[in-house]
């Protein structure tokens, strides 16, 4: 059985079509939120990042979200192929016991074990993650506003609820509610962020410088879930606020990435594809948006994407018949989940091996529309 599904948007199919696919074709790389299910994108990640890209000297813009955003900043470090296995391991043997009388940890425990985790893993990387001379990192967050803009039981209940039933009505609208702020790591000048690879007319944003300072700040806040952890609040310089998991906003980020191929000669000369490892076929645009199918289309948007996601009866063929998810911390022991997740990501070096396969002779005919 194939692993690996191949979807492309019509303006990278016909790049490929025409060129096939090299790694210097890559401009930017998304990395979504979803939590466990990151996990099953671990073999895809240390062959990009630590075999492939490396053949190519051009600039990439990394854009995450929540896991994602761990995941891009693991990327830039100087031996990124054993930071993608410290991040494996720490995820998937990481246990949070639960008070007496909770199934789930406290919120400030989580939070606490979060920072602690953050700290093994980057401490004394940060400037030199930050100054990589090819990757720009691009952090997505969610700041709350009016109501949401400190944390408290009952605000932030009320908030969510209220951004929910905006939402319902128009995405755009719930920027009321929630603004997406961007911490980008520096620009040429090193003093102001660089710049963001897609268009935020869509929704309502912000952009930040992201520097050693406020790194660990927002980090933590991009994977912040609301009721699960604790509120970042007042990110050094950032606008004032209670910032929340990236994914709110930007859950898979589908985002307005700009167009930079050509559509017409036989030129690749401004070639900047969307490299896109994905744990599924769909780009929801935001967290709240899940209920929301229609919304889960692609759009013009993501015309020069190639997105790599794992074959559904593939992922069947899982432990449990699915990816690692948050409910498995629920519904198996320690042990369990332990043994299931470890199964799956051993499993997904399939996906990787199918990769690097296709790229030796990119076959168009092995891609579906995304």
């Amino acid at each position: 059985m194939r692993a690996l599904h191949l979807y492309a948007g019509p303006v990278a199919r016909q790049h490929i079509e025409r060129h096939g696919l090299d790694a210097s074709d890559v401009g930017v790389i998304p990395a979504a939120a979803g939590g466990p299910k990151g996990l099953i994108l671990g073999p895809l990640d240390r062959f990009i990042f630590g075999h492939w890209l490396p053949t190519s000297t051009q600039s990439v813009d990394l854009v995450g979200a929540s896991i994602g955003a761990w995941r891009i900043a693991t990327a830039c470090m100087d031996k990124p192929v054993a930071g993608f296995e410290m991040l494996e391991n720490g995820y998937i043997h990481g246990d949070m016991k639960a008070p007496p009388g909770r199934k789930l940890p406290l919120p400030s425990q989580v939070s606490a074990t979060f920072a602690a985790n953050l700290r093994t893993m980057f401490d004394g990387h940060v400037p030199a993650l930050l100054s990589h001379p090819r990757y720009k990192l691009h952090v997505v967050t969610s700041r709350g506003r009016h109501v949401l803009a400190r944390e408290g039981r009952l605000r932030t209940a009320a908030g969510y609820l209220g951004a929910a039933l905006t939402n319902a009505a128009s995405r755009r609208a719930m920027g009321a509610w929630i603004e997406r702020v961007v911490f980008s790591g520096p620009g040429a000048d090193l003093k102001t962020p660089a710049p963001l690879p897609f268009d935020t007319r869509d929704y309502r944003t912000r952009h930040a410088l992201l520097d050693p300072d406020n790194f660990f700040s927002v980090l933590q806040a991009s994977g912040s879930i609301p009721f699960m952890l604790k509120a970042v609040h007042d990110i050094p310089g950032g606008p004032r606020g209670a910032y929340w998991d990236g994914g709110i906003t930007d859950y898979h980020l589908h985002l307005a990435y700009a167009r930079a191929l050509p559509t017409t000669g036989d030129s690749k000369e401004k070639a900047r594809l969307v490299l896109y490892p994905h744990f599924q076929k769909e780009v929801v645009p935001g967290w709240l948006d899940k209920p929301w199918k229609r919304r889960h289309s692609a759009s013009s948007s993501l015309d020069g994407m190639l997105l790599l996601a794992p074959n559904p009866e593939w992922i069947a063929s899982l432990p449990n018949g699915k990816l690692p998810d948050r409910n498995d911390f629920q519904t198996l022991t320690h042990s369990e989940r332990v043994r299931a997740w470890t199964t799956a990501v051993s499993a997904a070096k399939q996906l990787a091996h199918e990769f690097s396969e296709w790229l030796q002779r990119p076959d168009p005919g092995k891609l579906q529309p995304l």
